[in-house]
């Protein structure tokens, strides 16, 4: 495997980025999911190739080459068989399931999530008009397993479930059998799974992500699944993802509800897609190695120095979710970050309490141990 430098500290605030400009400069940011490393010289270099050229049109559609790519990696990775036919490109994820919604779902419909999870998944029913159902995931202690029980009897007459998987903020990677649950009540309740499959490629260890759709033909004709390389190859700044849509009926209702919101990608972050997919995977496992280091460096350094702090190992993303109530520090992320100099996100953010917050441990291992040594140090002079 060929050498990646992962260590190097890069100055970001000699460029606007929102992960270092929200925060004063005494402060270590480890909160957006915005990782701290260069990117893959692939796409560095196709970047560079392409500037070469002086007209930024319209992408259009996407590349045919982009869409044979996608369909590769979704058989070579999982499994599943789709048709190039059935991707369609878009600015993101958020406006992703944002158009599904607008696409399958009336004023007054309920859609089901799981919570906590990521905030954006939170907020989408109020700018539809929807009522929410929510579904907390079961504790820490637990292993923050979907608590199947309670959602496939919250499914029932449900329009929509938005799924996270692998799930933000606990790193949790959903099992078949629990997949296989959540996908039988979504079929027998007539509701459509929009599935939001953003980190699938950062796993780890002996888990496997599985995308709901491939479960069977009968899942994928009801599900909407959304992916991108941008937290994967760190390029979430080009403004790329993309729909799979098997279903020909769905995907032009999907395609329909657009209302110019969404139209099409970023021309650039298309060219970089295409370059993580064809020529980034060797650099894509030497990343995972990286993160999983730091995420056992993690574990390990809290559990030796701040055992009060609870966490399950994540078993994919580079978010922790920290259960920092035993601490009894009243509001987590008020404490790190005015005592320690640490932001992270606050766990009511994601639908959780003041007791929790989500660390970004995609970062070199030296910032993550200055982030770790701030939050020792000012625990200790409590």
């Amino acid at each position: 495997m060929a050498a990646y430098d992962f260590d190097t500290v890069i100055d970001r605030r000699q460029v606007p980025t929102s992960k270092w400009d929200r925060y004063p400069e005494d402060v270590l940011p480890m909160w957006v999911a915005d990782m701290d490393f260069s990117v893959a010289e692939p796409i560095a270099a196709a970047l560079r190739d392409r500037l070469e050229h002086p007209v930024f049109g319209y992408g259009g559609p996407g590349p045919a080459s982009l869409r044979d790519l996608i369909a590769e990696d979704m058989r070579d990775l999982y499994g599943w068989t789709i048709s190039p036919a059935d991707v369609v490109f878009l600015p993101g994820v958020v406006p992703g399931f944002n158009q599904a919604l607008k696409a399958i779902a009336q004023p007054g419909d309920s859609l089901v999530i799981e919570t906590p999870v990521y905030p954006p998944i939170l907020a989408a029913a109020g700018h539809w008009d929807l009522n929410r159902v929510d579904v907390p995931v079961l504790p820490v202690a637990e292993g923050s397993a979907v608590d199947v029980d309670r959602l496939t009897g919250a499914l029932a007459g449900a329009a929509a479930f938005l799924l996270c998987n692998p799930h933000n903020p606990t790193g949790r990677v959903r099992t078949r059998t629990e997949l296989e649950a959540v996908a039988e009540a979504s079929l027998s309740s007539g509701a459509v799974i929009i599935s939001d499959e953003i980190h699938c490629d950062i796993v780890y260890g002996g888990a496997r992500h599985i995308p709901v759709a491939a479960l069977s033909p009968e899942v994928a004709r009801r599900t909407i699944t959304l992916m991108a390389a941008s937290k994967t190859y760190n390029i979430a700044g080009l403004k790329t993802a993309y729909a799979i849509i098997p279903d020909a009926d769905l995907r032009r209702r999907f395609v329909a509800a657009n209302l110019g919101m969404s139209e099409g990608a970023n021309v650039l972050g298309l060219v970089a897609t295409e370059a993580a997919l064809r020529h980034g995977r060797p650099w894509k496992q030497a990343l995972l190695s990286y993160l999983e280091a730091n995420r056992d460096h993690l574990v390990a350094r809290l559990a030796r120095e701040l055992p009060g702090i609870r966490l399950n190992s994540p078993e994919a993303t580079y978010l922790a979710w920290l259960d920092c109530s035993a601490l009894e520090l009243g509001d987590a992320y008020r404490f790190f970050l005015d005592k320690a100099k640490v932001a992270f996100n606050p766990g009511p953010s994601f639908g959780g309490d003041d007791h929790h917050v989500r660390l970004n441990f995609g970062c070199p291992r030296t910032l993550l141990d200055e982030g770790i040594d701030r939050m020792v140090k000012a625990l200790s002079q409590r």
